[in-house]
């Protein structure tokens, strides 16, 4: 049976100069881990018995990032399943996408990360070391361009 985990791909929107397009200003919201390679990854978690998918990549967002879901707005019509082995097991991982409703909220850190940045497309990929990471970022931001 594939360990299951559920979060949120979290991005805000700055204020761009009024010739640039939109999606210009959207950065997106890494946590680094605490622990083993100190990998980046949006806010994510294992269910818990008794939790559907989506209240879980809730309460991992507020835990993991001190989020709470009314500071957030989920986005209709995007999730992404990624499925990988960790240590010789399956896992699934689903993400949602949520949009900061101010993109001025404060972040606070639980003991499983040690640092968190906010990065645009192209430095979160690079930090994002996974390639179904990566190409799930390039999705999102192909998905926000197309909403525009």
């Amino acid at each position: 049976m594939a360990v299951r985990a559920c979060g949120l791909i979290i991005y805000r929107r700055l204020q761009s100069p009024p010739s640039s397009k939109v999606t210009d200003g959207i950065e997106y919201l890494l946590l680094q881990t605490s622990y083993g390679t100190h990998h980046w990854t949006p806010p994510k978690g294992h269910v818990d018995p008794g939790e559907d998918d989506l209240q879980t990549a809730f309460r991992e967002t507020q835990e993991e990032a001190g989020l709470q879901a009314s500071q957030l707005t989920l986005i209709e019509g995007y999730k992404k399943e990624l499925h990988y082995p960790v240590r010789g097991k399956p896992k699934t991982v689903i993400y949602w996408l949520a949009e900061m409703k101010d993109c001025n909220t404060e972040i606070k850190l639980s003991e499983e990360h040690q640092a968190f940045q906010w990065l645009k497309l192209e430095d979160a990929c690079k930090l994002a070391e996974y390639e179904d990471m990566q190409v799930t970022l390039k999705e999102v931001h192909q998905f926000l361009c197309s909403k525009e």
